[in-house]
């Protein structure tokens, strides 16, 4: 038994204690995939992200929430990104392609005011409607019927990876949230295993535009998402989707994680096209710690 070092970066925030934790594993090529989900789950964040060579970019990483694998994580992209530019990985280059089970995506860094900041283009938006039963999909948030926005739909969107997007008319009533995941596979039936983001059009914050809650699929092991770069990109996409049709471009900041004291901002463009409509999201991070998690490599 031995111990393997995780580093602690808190995504879409400068703040240590706000934002969204990701576990970053440096050097990953000789762990397994079993090690990998074994050394996520003892860190037991929404991801840790696993740091890989690449044959077909300039770095592959692997997500794993303590349940199970994921094929992209925003979060956890911009706080891997950020960790690994700092550290120098990538000499003075200003943009790079990483290899995710998503596929290969474009990077960006700016450093602006002595800042550094990530851009993350996603893959084109995805948008299903959602056929389940509204009064359960309510309750299994805590809210009625009546607290959701009809006048645009429920709907699955993915940029990436699949979320179901709730509007909610008033943000208190994301205050008022209480989710139970276990309840959300039976109504998801589309997608038993995404997860559930309620958003609404009233902010904390004057310079944010949407504000948003991101509940977590039961087979995840975590039960909320503080600051969601994914369900924030696929946002974007959704309000030129469905609210803003006579719209081509939206540029603007999502909040999060107001509710659960992890203030967290991502900034969101979502550009369309003739037949799909794109998404960038761009946000920063900060180091806090040093994890020594035990590590019992896999035979």
């Amino acid at each position: 038994m031995r111990s393997i070092t995780v580093l602690h970066y808190n995504a879409f925030s400068t703040i240590p204690q706000k934002g969204n934790p990701a576990g970053i594993v440096l050097d990953a090529d000789a762990l397994s995939e079993q090690d990998m989900q074994r050394i996520a789950e003892q860190v037991g964040f929404n991801e840790t992200t696993f740091i890989l060579h690449s044959d077909q970019a300039d770095v592959s990483l692997r997500y794993f929430t303590p349940g199970h694998e994921m094929n992209l994580c925003g979060h956890a992209t911009i706080a891997s990104l950020y960790c690994l530019y700092s550290k120098g990985y990538f000499g003075e280059k200003k943009s790079i392609n990483i290899e995710t089970k998503a596929g290969i995506l474009p990077i960006e860094f700016t450093i602006l005011d002595g800042q550094l900041y990530i851009k993350m283009k996603q893959n084109s938006s995805q948008f299903i409607p959602f056929q389940g039963d509204v009064a359960r999909l309510a309750e299994s948030i805590g809210l009625q019927v009546d607290d959701i926005d009809l006048t645009t739909p429920i709907a699955y969107g993915s940029t990436g990876i699949w979320t179901l997007l709730v509007p909610i008319k008033r943000l208190e009533k994301c205050k008022a949230m209480k989710p139970m995941n276990a309840m959300f596979p039976s109504i998801m039936t589309e997608f038993p295993h995404a997860s559930v983001h309620p958003f609404c059009m009233e902010t904390y914050h004057p310079d944010a535009f949407m504000h948003g809650r991101h509940f977590s699929s039961p087979y995840s092991g975590t039960v909320e998402d503080p600051v969601t770069g994914t369900a924030s990109g696929v946002m974007g996409a959704y309000y030129l989707q469905y609210m803003r049709t006579d719209q081509d471009v939206a540029d603007f900041f999502i909040e999060q994680g107001q509710e659960i004291d992890r203030d967290g901002k991502v900034k969101v463009q979502a550009v369309r096209h003739e037949e799909r409509i794109d998404v960038l999201i761009e946000g920063t991070a900060v180091f806090v710690q040093e994890i020594e998690v035990e590590h019992n490599p896999s035979i």
